[in-house]
């Protein structure tokens, strides 16, 4: 490879993990180190250190350094990310050490913003790139141990006694054991799981996890036990305060292979690395990998080849973005299993966005008004149940009022009150204006679906919200044995009291209770219901996804919402996949798709869909988000995105204008 092909390259963070992967451009055959991004530059160690490097005052001031195309980030974990994104966006290629982020939304979020900018975004997990590895998969595949049973897999060590000062026991800074060093294990794992299908990597069906967390708040030692769907069964373990034997033994129907200190292969400046195969019938065999380049060359290499090669992720058996993002989840998984929580995951901590930005709102998103509101509210809603913290959540939240997005979907049963308590800690950590977001509540949902849990619920819901008021609240279900007018008189008492400041409705509501609550309210000087929230999309439900739910989608219900002019806050507007490769005639594995979807009419619609988007150069599901938005009365879409791509995707639809006369041909 002649010089003008050298990928130069930059480091952020300068400690000792950074001089190991400078020893590997050193020793690379396509790497030249460039500088080094210091916030103490003049440390006379970076000179011995780093020779022949520049150093440069700052991180921020090395990504505008022209002459580097690629960014190694070295960095404390809870550095990874930020300046991961922001690498991106200066136009570099980046490198993060592992692991990528502190869990799977954050490498998600990572991979989102690489594949916006068209750069090369991995993981640097170096002993996948060896090729020991390499061997020691074709060892499998080849049957060497017969059929894979159970795999054990360790990196731990002994710090000897409590430093809190060091990274490793700062809670800080993500210390422990389970992101710096159960990783491996975890990512072998899943890497020869795979193997035996023939595939990349494989995720666990089951995890059990346990672990020690020490005075200084992180896991000292930890285990885990993993099942894979093919019935392989993994032990990990990791630590910081218990010397390991750091073996990896991969037992099968016929043998077992042992290989000592995997994750460094053959050394760091290189050497010779044993397999040791250990048959059942007694015999024992030992296979050595001799290779003199140092082991983080080959990791530079890899990203040279992928650079070049046009390509944004590793080729295998690097860690590719799913293999990256499904090692994370496993971390996080054990994490949650042994209650370990990060202070940079809290909202007292993490009070900018994940890129380290304060955050501002954007005017992307158009916005609408309805009756009984004074501000004006976002097209579609976000719904973000899905997310398990307020770290996780705050990712898609950043991004959809970044965007311009103001209106907020919870309730009282979402994840056990966990919405809410993650819009509250958002809106109050980013110092948002209350009057500038809108929050839609709900509550008595049954079996508690009774007038008097209206005012209890949302009192506990206004706590967790972080707020005095909802601006739209909704009864979650309807409970016809109950004379409507008591949930109108509740609902009218929480209006009176301020604590319901827009309209109010029923969800899953048919059109009877709402008129009769509508005439209700009217004789007897209550405040009417005037918003609803039932599911409305171009395929018409054919049976409740879940009890007590009511679609809206047929004539009859459209020209009610017609004549009315009802806001319809409508729930699984795009079909809950249909609109997607999920669905077709001959499929036929997801349950939920077949009983509530599957109609001839519904399937005319699919395909009228997928004909106008290609027309448009579109997507279905944009056509079918689309579509309901172009009705001639007010329908405000809830969407819940599970990660930035799917939000960003979601909005892109928000500029497309169907006519009468497409929204008519849609519907057939």
């Amino acid at each position: 490879m002649n010089d003008t092909k050298l990928i130069r390259w930059g480091i952020i963070g300068p400690g000792s993990i950074a001089r190991t992967f400078a020893d590997g451009i050193a020793h690379s055959h396509s790497g030249q180190l460039i500088a080094i991004g210091s916030r103490n530059p003049d440390n006379p160690l970076l000179v011995e250190r780093f020779p022949n490097a520049r150093i440069v005052h700052g991180y921020e001031a090395l990504l505008n350094e022209s002459d580097i195309d690629a960014i190694y980030i070295a960095t404390p974990h809870t550095g990874h990310a930020e300046w991961a994104i922001k690498a991106l966006r200066a136009g570099k290629h980046v490198l993060v050490e592992k692991p990528i982020g502190l869990s799977a939304f954050e490498a998600e979020a990572i991979f989102h913003e690489a594949r916006k900018a068209g750069k090369f975004a991995g993981e640097a997990f170096m002993y996948r790139f060896h090729p020991q590895t390499r061997r020691l998969i074709e060892l499998i595949k080849e049957g060497a141990i017969g059929d894979l049973r159970i795999i054990r897999s360790s990196f731990g060590f002994n710090m000897g006694r409590v430093q809190p000062d060091h990274r490793l026991f700062a809670n800080a800074t993500a210390g422990g054991g389970i992101l710096d060093v159960g990783c491996y294990p975890v990512s072998m794992a899943r890497l020869i799981a795979g193997s035996m299908e023939g595939k990349n990597f494989l995720e666990p069906e089951v995890l059990f996890g346990a672990g020690h967390l020490g005075e200084t708040g992180v896991d000292e030692w930890a285990s885990a036990i993993l099942k894979f769907p093919n019935g392989v069964i993994a032990e990990v373990s990791c630590s910081i305060m218990a010397e390991q034997d750091n073996t990896l033994r991969i037992i099968g129907s016929r043998g077992r292979i042992e290989v000592k200190d995997f994750w460094y292969a053959s050394g760091q400046k290189g050497g010779v690395g044993k397999l040791e195969l250990f048959k059942s019938d007694g015999t024992h065999e030992t296979i050595e990998i001799k290779e003199e380049r140092w082991l983080y060359s080959f990791e530079v290499d890899a990203v040279s080849d992928a650079i070049h090669g046009g390509h944004q992720q590793f080729a295998a058996p690097g860690m590719e973005w799913a293999d990256s993002i499904g090692n994370l989840r496993v971390l996080d998984q054990w994490r949650a299993a042994i209650g370990l929580e990060y202070t940079a995951e809290k909202a007292t901590s993490r009070t900018k966005t994940i890129s380290g930005d304060v955050l501002r709102p954007g005017n992307t998103v158009p916005k609408r008004t309805i009756a009984g509101l004074e501000k004006p509210l976002s097209a579609v809603a976000l719904g973000f149940e899905f997310f398990p913290n307020f770290a996780a959540g705050s990712l898609t939240l950043d991004a959809y009022y970044a965007a311009g997005g103001n209106l907020f979907d919870t309730a009282y049963i979402y994840a056990n009150g966990k919405t809410e308590e993650i819009l509250g800690d958002w809106h109050t950590s980013r110092g948002i204006p209350r009057q500038e977001i809108v929050m839609i509540g709900k509550g008595a949902h049954s079996p508690l679906c009774y007038p008097d849990m209206i005012g209890k619920q949302l009192s506990r819901s206004l706590d967790r919200l972080k707020t005095d008021h909802v601006d739209i609240y909704f009864m979650h279900r309807d409970n016809t044995d109950i004379p409507v007018g008591e949930f109108v008189d509740a609902m009218d008492a929480e209006v009176k009291a301020g604590r319901i400041r827009g309209p109010f409705g029923g969800s899953n509501w048919t059109r009877e209770r709402m008129n009769e609550a509508i005439a209700y309210a009217e004789k007897n000087g209550k405040t009417a219901p005037a918003a609803l929230s039932n599911n409305f999309s171009l395929a018409e439900m054919l049976v409740p996804i879940w009890d007590g739910c009511v679609a809206a989608s047929d004539d009859t219900w459209k020209n009610w919402l017609d004549a009315t002019q009802i806001p319809n806050f409508a729930w699984s507007s795009q079909g809950r996949g249909f609109f997607t490769e999920r669905a077709g005639r001959d499929k036929r594995d997801d349950e939920e798709l077949v009983r509530v979807w599957y109609s001839e009419k519904n399937f005319g619609r699919r395909e009228r869909a997928y004909e106008l988007a290609k027309k448009l150069g579109r997507s279905p599901i944009h056509i079918a988000l689309a579509y309901v938005l172009a009705q001639p009365f007010p329908v405000i879409p809830l969407i819940g995105p599970r990660n930035l791509d799917e939000l960003e995707d979601s909005l892109s639809a928000l500029n497309i204008e169907l006519t009468s006369e497409e929204v008519k041909w849609l519907e057939g």
